[in-house]
């Protein structure tokens, strides 16, 4: 079984300048954490985009569209920031059937060593080898039907919209 990894930024990725005190993108930390987390899946990283997904584009997302829907895989994983990752799980849940897709982020860049993103990259790993066909969200250990979840922008946890 293989699994397709598609990162697209997001605060998962996002380096920090010490000097202008700005969060930037210079690449993805995934190959790096999946040999600390000692992977042993077979898995294949494909760098889409590096931006933050308040800048993502229509044209961002149908790319993310393209490359699901065209890739040979039916498991997948895409790093995405949080932001709207709802959005473009939406789309993709309109567009692409039949495989099992799986947006996860972080709230914490992964450079800053208390980043969630390295459990969440950990626990869509295991969601994507285990939910049926759709599109879901996995954020704080727990997985989210896409049309049912929300980020509580209090908390800055992820939860089952009421």
């Amino acid at each position: 079984m293989s699994i397709r990894i598609f990162v697209t930024g997001g605060t998962f990725d996002k380096e920090y300048n010490e000097l202008t005190g700005e969060l930037f993108f210079k690449e993805t930390h995934l190959p790096e954490m999946l040999k600390l987390g000692r992977n042993t899946l077979e898995v294949s990283v494909r760098t889409l985009m590096m931006i933050d997904s308040l800048h993502m584009t229509d044209e961002d997302r149908n790319l993310i569209v393209y490359q699901c829907s065209n890739s040979t895989e039916d498991k997948i994983v895409i790093t995405h920031g949080t932001d709207t990752m709802t959005k473009t799980a939406a789309l993709l849940s309109e567009k692409v059937k039949n495989k099992t897709i799986v947006l996860t982020g972080a709230m914490i860049p992964y450079k800053f060593g208390s980043s969630d993103g390295f459990f969440n990259l950990g626990s869509a790993l295991a969601f994507v080898q285990t939910l049926p066909y759709g599109v879901y969200v996995a954020m704080n250990g727990q997985y989210f039907n896409w049309d049912n979840v929300r980020k509580n922008r209090q908390t800055g946890k992820f939860e089952t919209r009421s």
